[in-house]
């Protein structure tokens, strides 16, 4: 398999090719690019890769600009930190998006739908690709989490979780009814076993459920000061940065 990265990030680049190869051996990096105009340039003209990796915010703006000046024939996986254009990263041969930042699971899963693509392809004379790509990109995530508390092991299920957080290095989950257990695993990874539809990590102690969220407003240094229907520990403040993508998460329900 041969792939291209499309990263204005360089230090990003480097750890999603070695992750890449070693999660596929027999890979093999033929390109790696910073910009829409180089990236144009050598999708037009040098390299014919099977599968691309395309972060969505480059140097000199958003990557489907792309796709307005070459037709790009193979699958792409975008990665990027914010999760407001996953609908045009679908629309645009995404077979999977990825949010920053990415766990080698979340690669390893975006690679086994290209292998499942692929391999559906080579089965059927005339495939849905419709169906297949709406069946691959159909946002997921965990149902259920397994917790320890008062010597004995229950699940709790996601959709009654309002928010988890990280206080002290421990890693906890609040339910809609107020009850609190502690996790194993840190908030990278829940982020990254969660849906993205259902939930949002508002900054970097702090995930919330689209259902909790009582109500926004606008906070200073224009920042967002997000209130839950249960009462949190501190305030959930979301930086400028941020707030943008937030909104639109909220808004695409």
């Amino acid at each position: 398999m041969n792939f291209i990265i499309i990263e204005d990030e360089l230090k990003t680049a480097k750890s999603l090719q070695h992750t890449i190869q070693e999660l596929k051996p027999e890979s093999r990096m033929i390109g790696q690019y910073q910009s829409i105009e180089r990236s144009v340039e050598a999708l037009s003209q040098e390299i014919h890769p099977d599968l691309i990796f395309m972060d969505v915010q480059l140097a000199d703006g958003l990557c489907f600009e792309i796709f307005k000046a070459v037709k790009v024939k193979c699958p792409i996986i975008f990665c990027t930190a914010y999760d407001e254009y996953s609908l045009q990263a679908f629309n645009s041969n995404g077979v999977d998006y990825i949010v920053k930042p990415a766990s080698k699971e979340d690669i390893s899963e975006a690679l086994r739908k290209v292998d499942e693509l692929k391999n559906f392809f080579q089965q059927k004379s005339t495939p849905d690709l419709e169906a297949i790509l709406s069946r691959l990109s159909t946002p997921s995530g965990k149902t259920s989490f397994l917790v320890f508390k008062n010597q004995k092991y229950t699940t709790v299920q996601t959709d009654n979780i309002a928010y988890f957080y990280i206080h002290n290095d421990i890693t906890s989950l609040v339910t809609f009814d107020r009850q609190e257990f502690t996790l194993n695993q840190s908030l990278d990874q829940i982020t990254s076993s969660v849906s993205t539809k259902q939930f949002f990590r508002v900054n970097r102690q702090y995930i919330v459920n689209f259902k909790a969220i009582k109500e926004v407003e606008h906070y200073f240094l224009r920042k967002l000061h997000v209130k839950l229907v249960i009462e949190t520990a501190e305030k959930l403040l979301i930086n400028k940065e941020k707030s943008h993508a937030f909104l639109s998460w909220m808004e695409q329900r």
